[in-house]
């Protein structure tokens, strides 16, 4: 996910956005706690998409 795909998008469309993000990340830190998580690396993916997400959210309330 790039940020030029997601400062296109509605504040509203970034707060659900957000929310699915931060519910697949939970699961991924579960899943990497009971030893089910075999790429490690969706982790950190997961935590740049959103402070990406996050960073749209305040340039959109900047304006």
């Amino acid at each position: 996910m790039k940020y030029t795909d997601i400062n296109t998008k509605s504040s509203q469309e970034l707060n659900e956005m957000l929310k699915e993000k931060k519910v697949l990340l939970f699961e991924l830190k579960t899943k990497l706690k009971t030893m089910q998580l075999t790429n490690t690396t969706e982790l950190r993916t997961t935590k740049k998409d959103i402070a990406r997400i996050q960073t749209a959210i305040t340039a959109a309330s900047a304006k």
